[in-house]
Formats: structure tokens, C-alpha cells, sequence
């Protein structure tokens, strides 16, 4: 404390300065319109200046919250139009509420994911008491993600799109042919489309959407378009087609779930039935 006294007693002639020349300023602002104005239009200005670049902070560290709002949001908006979009069983009979919607959304936020294993997964930020459960499709705005695996009270695991083991009903937009996606464990950016008989007139560039059969996901959900075709050398009869995926999965960030409301008794009939349901 006390060379704190000596160093302000040392440069006591320094602060009498400031001191008067703040007087000065303040009198000469005070007393005179043109200089008054021009001072507080300056400091309106660099109070705005920072002001401005304090918002833009706050609104920056916000981001990941209004994201995760507007992902909300969006499922939200899917339902709705699930619902309107929602088809009859028959021409004959009016749509009631029976023949709803099938189909339910959430939004969530991917926090961890990988891409360099044969079996590569995606974790979220939403579990069970969010109504996560295992089973549910994922996809984002390019198209199909994964599907969860399991779930805990806050988060949940998935098995992505690039994973071996996986299986993706899919079917081809222009023939309406159906086939499986399934990745070969080599290009993050591609698949292949399987069990398309030779007969059937493809070419690149023909879009690859889920076909709405598996129970898993509606049908129309972009998957990708075809890249490659060639004769399948062990097969004859099928053709070897590979697709490249419209998802990046290396830009996974925020993605919608969708849940088949009836899924549980589809998959139980088809046990009962001994049917492979392909999901």
C-alpha cells in the first residue's frame, strides 16, 4: 500500500494535468452547442461500435441454441405436413384420424461421431425422456443419417448410414424398382445399391430414395444418386451400382428423428410370420 502512495505522489503533477484537462473538455462540451455535439455524437458512436461487437459475441455463442430451436421447430413443421400429407386406405372411405400420421418427429444435435471404422456410429444429445428410442430413423435436411441403437435418459447412440452392418430399404425415383443401400466399408461419400435385377434401365445420375416399406423411414427421404454402373461379377443377374451419398458426414451437425408410431406391431407380426424385415 505504501509504494502505491509514493508511485501516485510521484506522478501527482501528471494526474493534476488530466485532471484539468478533463475539466477543461467537460466545460468547453458543456458550454458550447457545436463542440457538445460533435462530442456525444463521437462517443454515441463507440458506445454503439461496442456494443454492436458485444452482441455479436453473445449472439455467436447463441448459435448452437437457436440451431437446436429451429431444428425443434422444423420436426415440428414435418409432422404437421405428414399429417396433411397423410394418404387414405381407400378412395371410398374419408380420412379419419385412425389414418393419421404414422410417423413422428423430434430434432436433435449431433455431439460426437466417427467416420474412419467399419461400423461407424453418431451420438445426440437427446435420450428417453425426450422420446428417443431405439429404432428410429434419422436423417437432416441432404438426406438419410443412421438409426439410433440405444438410448439413455439424455443421450442416445446411432449406427450411421456408413456402417456395413446396416441396411437401408431404398428404391430407385424413376423406375420405382425397389433395392438395398448398403455401404462397403471404402468411401465415406459412396455406397451400394443392391439386389437391382439387370433388367432394369438405370443411369447415372437417377435419384435413390427410401422406399417407405422397411418401417423405419417414410418413403421419399433423399439417400443419394447413382454414380456407377456396372455387371455384378459374382452375381449375374444383378447389377453393380453404386450411389453417391448426398449426405456429408463429415458436416453432420443437427438432424430430425422419425419414429413409425406402429413400428412395434409391424415388426412383431412380421416375427410371427417368420418375415425378415429389412431395415
Amino acid at each position: 500500500m505504501l509504494r502505491i502512495l509514493q508511485f501516485l505522489y510521484r506522478i501527482r503533477a501528471f494526474i493534476l494535468f488530466v485532471f484539468l484537462e478533463v475539466m477543461a473538455v467537460w466545460m468547453i462540451v458543456s458550454n458550447n452547442s457545436p463542440q457538445g455535439g460533435a462530442f456525444f455524437n463521437s462517443s454515441n458512436a463507440l458506445v454503439g461500435s461496442v456494443l454492436k461487437q458485444q452482441a455479436d459475441i453473445v449472439q455467436f455463442f447463441s448459435l448452437a441454441e437457436a440451431n437446436e430451436a429451429l431444428t425443434a421447430e422444423n420436426a415440428a413443421i414435418l409432422q404437421q405436413l405428414s399429417f396433411l400429407q397423410a394418404k387414405p386406405d381407400s378412395i371410398t372411405f374419408q380420412l379419419d384420424s385412425t389414418f393419421a400420421s404414422t410417423y413422428q418427429f423430434r430434432g436433435a444435435r449431433v455431439i460426437g461421431s466417427s467416420l474412419r471404422f467399419s461400423q461407424n456410429y453418431l451420438t445426440i444429445n437427446k435420450g428417453s425422456k425426450d422420446g428417443i428410442k431405439p429404432g428410429m430413423g434419422i436423417f437432416n435436411p441432404e438426406g438419410v443419417v443412421g438409426r439410433v441403437k440405444a438410448v439413455s435418459e439424455n443421450y442416445a447412440v446411432a449406427f450411421s448410414l456408413l456402417n456395413t452392418g446396416q441396411l437401408t430399404s431404398s428404391k430407385i425415383k424413376s423406375t420405382n424398382d425397389f433395392a438395398t443401400v448398403q455401404w462397403d466399408g471404402q468411401n465415406s461419400t459412396e455406397a451400394k445399391l443392391l439386389f437391382v435385377p439387370r433388367h432394369v434401365k438405370v443411369q447415372e445420375g437417377d435419384t435413390v430414395i427410401t422406399s417407405g416399406s422397411n418401417s423405419v423411414f417414410p418413403e421419399g427421404i433423399l439417400i443419394g444418386v447413382i454414380s456407377k454402373i456396372s455387371p455384378d461379377e459374382k452375381d449375374p443377374n444383378y447389377l453393380d451400382l453404386t450411389v453417391k451419398l448426398s449426405t456429408d458426414f463429415n458436416k453432420v451437425n443437427y438432424v430430425y428423428l422419425v419414429e413409425n408410431t406402429r413400428f412395434n406391431e409391424l415388426d412383431s407380426l412380421y416375427r410371427q410370420s417368420e418375415i425378415s424385415n429389412e431395415y
